[in-house]
């Protein structure tokens, strides 16, 4: 267990080691001058010995592996550098929005697993029934729908016809409830029919049959399948949280929720390059770190891996 442990982390070092090169080449070649967007904004005369003086300042004179030993070091340290933006600390404000990020994940995630539990338990228990046959349509159209376009309906139809929320969230709990919705339906929609798929998989299994030949009530059958597939679902349900946190960008962006993702929405406009780096590898970390951990409770859960 131990030397899986020790490959995985390698291999997890290796992963972020190549994303971050590829990004910060991407960044290096993208067209666009930092320097020059910074003394824009400020409104600053832009002339050739002013923007030579903030570009030296910034460091973007020097070659391209200089520049990215010394923030691979510097990230190593713990220090993810100044923001070209406002000469703020990168780390604090990553940390600010992915806080606001996990907010939005976590409450997204958990109304779209009660919707999709309870709506796949009844649409298998109906099976080929009108009411499965409506919860399949629905849970089909959810998640055909792209999340912008969900945004924009709602926000037309609950912020200005009905004016019942406000068009721009302010950080509370008024204003978590337009990204939650528009987050929430699309992924209910995914999970609706990968669990009906799983819990008819189990339902065609041997124990079963065995049981409903005894004469089992339908609850502890029931009971026994969600158990029995508790692994898969979990897997699914934790490879839908790096996802969610990375496409909350488009929504948080809609509604102006300050998440990470409007942060580097902002920074990417700004040519921000330290916060988009940090973007880059805490994100990149949560998404390699949950699918290690959904692997091993996979297996954990799932009584056929755990014979394996």
């Amino acid at each position: 267990m131990i030397q899986k442990a020790l490959k995985r982390a390698a291999g997890f070092v290796v992963i972020l080691l190549i994303l971050s090169l590829c990004v910060f080449a991407l960044l290096y070649a993208a067209p666009g001058d930092p320097a020059e967007k910074r003394l824009t904004a400020q409104g600053v005369a832009v002339t050739k010995e002013v923007l030579d003086a903030e570009r030296e300042r910034l460091g973007l004179l020097k070659p391209f592996f200089v520049r990215y030993g010394e923030w691979l070091f510097s990230v190593i340290r713990g220090d993810f550098g100044v923001s070209f933006k406002d000469d703020m600390p990168v780390g604090p404000k990553l940390f600010q929005g992915l806080k606001n990020t996990l907010i939005l994940t976590v409450s997204s995630l958990a109304l779209s697993l009660v919707l999709s539990f309870v709506l796949s338990v009844f649409s298998v228990l109906r099976k080929d029934k009108i009411t499965d046959h409506l919860v399949r349509v629905l849970s089909f159209i959810s998640n055909a729908l792209p999340n912008f376009l969900i945004s924009v309906l709602l926000m037309y139809l609950l912020c200005i016809r009905w004016k019942l929320f406000p068009v721009i969230a302010k950080g509370d709990l008024q204003g978590l409830f337009m990204p939650v919705i528009s987050l929430s339906i699309p992924m209910t929609g995914r999970f609706i029919r990968q669990m009906r798929a799983e819990f008819l998989n189990q339902m065609s299994q041997d124990y079963v049959t065995g049981m409903r030949a005894r004469g089992v009530k339908m609850r502890y059958i029931m009971f026994n399948v969600i158990r029995n597939a508790l692994g898969h679902i979990f897997t699914i349900v934790a490879l839908q949280i790096g996802t969610l946190m990375g496409g909350s960008v488009v929504i948080e962006t809609i509604f102006r929720w300050p998440g990470i993702g409007k942060l580097v929405m902002d920074s990417i406009t700004a040519r921000d390059y330290p916060v988009i780096m940090g973007f880059v590898i805490i994100m990149g970390s949560i998404y390699v770190i949950i699918n290690q951990i959904s692997d091993l409770l996979g297996h954990a859960l799932d009584p056929r891996g755990a014979e394996e």
